[in-house]
């Protein structure tokens, strides 16, 4: 019987015969001969040209404020249509949505201009379950500006991109009705729509809206912290979440994707969050789903555990026990005096250049040479502090050899 390629491991791709022309040049590295038959043109007059009208429209059109207000407001609409409908509802099914919402998610999303929800939902599920991997469609191992732009101005070859099921989507016909038609929902929503608010509404026809979200691919992966979870390039940091109206908290969410949260304090700047907790209270979101603390400390704590033994690493800790030379208590005491040595809990100290330093005096130590000190250092005499073991770590010089030798010859002293 033929072994099964474990679920856990990605299949290796093999060469596909008869692949489609189109996507043939995907397996060619691009030269400087070849180069335009590597680039997805669509996207790349939409994505370069936009940032060119934005300047010509800056420098030839005098700024109103209600036209400026209008973009803030768009923004956030067109922006939270993307979080909390693409990102949250649709590609992570972390909540559920009135269908009257899922509408107004879908024309809000649409004016964002970022392709139809069935696009965007397998390429960001494709891009969680292969995370910086070959198969990631995003990876930020591929470099900043790829992740960023990059993946979207070159042709990407399906048989290269990691599987992702995305049949809950098929099965939805909204979801198939706006890819359908997704070039009249972008058309109105993404430039005519913001054009004739604010052209009827005072005179201004000359506006154009875009979106910020595309820094969660690329920002989320390289600045910030990982307080989550460090074996993958996603990071926590409150700019990439006013950027991306609460998506920057990306350690979180890439280690609890299904959270319909990506801040979990209540300081964090989520407001994508906050619209849908709100919305719950009357209906229109429900089923909100969210990981159980209990395991979100579990990680929280693992990793400040992992730094402190990376910090712990830094510093002298004496030699470790295992390490040093093995004596017998009778040698121990033929060299105790000479040497100045004590003995603690099984392990032989050299106080030579502590006696002078000694809080208790000089003569206190040298009165415990060649003896086990271990009741008068645990509170016989005096219950020392961490500050005083730890430094007596520095002194260990070897180990006495046998289990309870020290305490019954002590007995017999």
């Amino acid at each position: 019987m033929a072994k099964l390629p474990s679920p856990l491991q990605p299949t290796k791709v093999e060469p596909i015969k008869n692949k489609p022309k189109k996507w043939h040049i995907r397996d060619d590295p691009i030269t400087w001969q070849n180069w335009y038959k590597h680039l997805n043109w669509l996207h790349t007059s939409i994505l370069l040209s936009t940032p060119f009208i934005a300047l010509y429209g800056f420098f030839t059109t005098e700024i109103q404020l209600k036209t400026l207000i209008w973009a803030i407001v768009y923004y956030f609409i067109t922006g939270l249509g993307i979080t909390a409908g693409y990102h949250r509802l649709w590609a992570h099914r972390s909540y559920k949505a009135s269908r009257p919402f899922e509408i107004f998610l879908i024309f809000a999303a649409s004016g964002a201009v970022e392709g139809t929800i069935r696009w965007w939902c397998r390429d960001h599920r494709a891009h969680h379950r292969w995370t910086d991997t070959e198969l990631d469609p995003y990876s930020a191992h591929k470099g900043f500006f790829y992740s960023h732009l990059g993946w979207m101005l070159l042709k990407q070859n399906p048989y290269r991109i990691g599987r992702a099921d995305i049949s809950d989507l098929d099965a939805d016909p909204l979801i198939m009705f706006q890819g359908k038609y997704y070039g009249v929902f972008a058309l109105v929503f993404g430039f005519t729509l913001p054009t004739i608010v604010a052209g009827f509404g005072w005179g201004d026809w000359r506006v154009f809206v875009h979106h910020a979200t595309f820094c969660v691919n690329s920002l989320a992966h390289y600045f910030g912290d990982m307080p989550f979870d460090d074996r993958h390039t996603p990071r926590d940091h409150f700019i990439t979440a006013i950027l991306s109206l609460g998506e920057g908290y990306h350690n979180f969410h890439h280690e609890f994707p299904m959270d319909y949260r990506n801040a979990i304090k209540i300081y964090q700047y989520d407001p994508t969050k906050w619209l849908i907790k709100f919305l719950s209270y009357f209906g229109f979101t429900h089923h909100l789903k969210t990981f159980p603390d209990n395991e979100i400390k579990k990680g929280q704590i693992m990793m400040k555990q992992k730094k402190l033994d990376e910090e712990k690493l830094k510093l002298n800790w004496g030699v470790p026990l295992d390490q040093l030379p093995i004596f017998t208590f009778d040698e121990f005491l033929e060299n105790a005096i000479t040497n100045n040595l004590i003995c603690i809990e099984g392990a032989i100290y050299d106080v030579s250049k502590f006696m002078d330093e000694h809080p208790g005096g000089k003569t206190l130590i040298v009165s415990s040479l060649g003896k086990d000190m271990t009741t008068a250092f645990n509170g016989g005499v005096y219950a020392h502090s961490n500050a005083a073991r730890n430094l007596m770590s520095s002194f260990r010089v070897g180990v006495i050899s046998g289990g309870g030798e020290v305490e019954s010859r002590k007995k017999k002293q």
